[in-house]
């Protein structure tokens, strides 16, 4: 099976289909759903947008990072610092600063560890990540453990983003443009040769790629993008704390794409959705004879996990695609 296929980079029609389908559902949801609902889904946008980043690297580049959540939390970080006590901050120059201190963290820590492999990699990714969640818990003038509070979301001109369906809708933009952006990516020249990095880096060193500055790129683009979902995450939630750059985040973005299917983004999409729905679903499990099922969520989760790492080992939209197949074989 060659390298697109076994990622599900050229996504068949069919699912190009529910996609688009998924984002006009999307777009009317506001005006179907109630307000809970609505937060619901617009933090599940982020997220998405967060598993995008990482399948950027994971899933095309073939890095599988155990810290990317720190570029996450940075981003919430700095919304909350720039952000005034009794007034409101531009969403105009905030959220470029913000996503550039997480790009220019991902690039620093980036130097260092791409040049690793393997489980070194890993474990590097992992050590710098844990540094910078170490580094806010235990200083009380970045907030410490009890975090920052954003008493104000940014404010955009004519656009009153403390009206959740403004809000709903503006986090809708990035998810679309960031999906479309790393859709182009992918298919260009760069995106081309992070898939050659991924498939057999020696062979793209032999040709005459530097797979370092490729790989440093795609790190901190990464991170970029990350800083993008943390910054949205911070503005929503109106709070920021170190959790947001902990392993246990890092760890639910990984199996938010595993989940989807790596390497094509619309399955990161897919798998932020599924992940976040079941663990609603999980949490509100009732309790069975003196048994408190949803206390216990993150048993269910793991199960249900390992069953489609099991038995869908391309995720989610790889199990649609294999439907779709069989239905268009069965139509024949």
């Amino acid at each position: 099976m060659s390298a697109p296929q076994s990622h599900l980079e050229t996504l068949p029609r069919g699912i190009q289909i529910v996609m688009a389908l998924g984002f006009i559902a999307l777009a009317a949801f506001p005006f179907v759903g109630s307000e809970f609902y609505q937060q619901m889904v617009t933090r599940m946008m982020i997220l998405a947008i967060f598993a995008m980043s990482l399948d950027l690297l994971q899933g095309v580049t073939g890095l599988v990072s155990l810290g990317h959540a720190a570029y996450f939390g940075i981003a919430g970080y700095a919304l909350a610092f720039l952000t005034p006590q009794g007034e409101p901050v531009s969403l105009w120059w905030t959220l470029p600063v913000a996503v550039l201190a997480s790009g220019a963290a991902a690039l620093i820590i980036g130097f260092f560890v791409v040049r690793t492999k393997g489980i070194y990699f890993i474990m590097v990714t992992m050590a710098f990540a844990q540094m910078v969640f170490f580094l806010f818990f235990d200083n009380k003038v970045l907030g410490g453990s009890d975090g920052v509070y954003i008493n104000f979301r940014p404010v955009a001109g004519i656009f009153d983003l403390e009206n959740k369906k403004v809000f709903y809708y503006f986090t809708f933009f990035c998810l679309l443009a960031v999906y479309f952006f790393l859709r182009r990516l992918l298919w260009s020249p760069f995106g081309r040769t992070l898939a050659g990095i991924r498939v057999n880096e020696h062979r793209m060193r032999a040709v005459g790629f530097g797979s370092f500055s490729y790989k440093l790129m795609a790190f901190t683009l990464a991170g970029a993008l990350a800083g993008l979902a943390g910054y949205l995450w911070g503005a929503q939630t109106g709070f920021v704390n170190p959790e947001l750059m902990g392993f246990h985040k890092s760890a639910h973005v990984i199996m938010m794409i595993i989940l989807g299917g790596m390497g094509n983004f619309a399955g990161a999409i897919v798998g932020a959705f599924a992940f976040e729905f079941m663990l609603e679903l999980f949490k509100d499990l009732p309790a069975v004879a003196g048994f408190n099922l949803g206390k216990h969520w993150q048993l269910w989760m793991g199960l249900f996990i390992v069953f489609v790492i099991c038995f869908a080992p391309r995720g989610l939209l790889g199990v649609l695609q294999k439907l779709m197949h069989r239905k268009g074989a069965g139509d024949e």
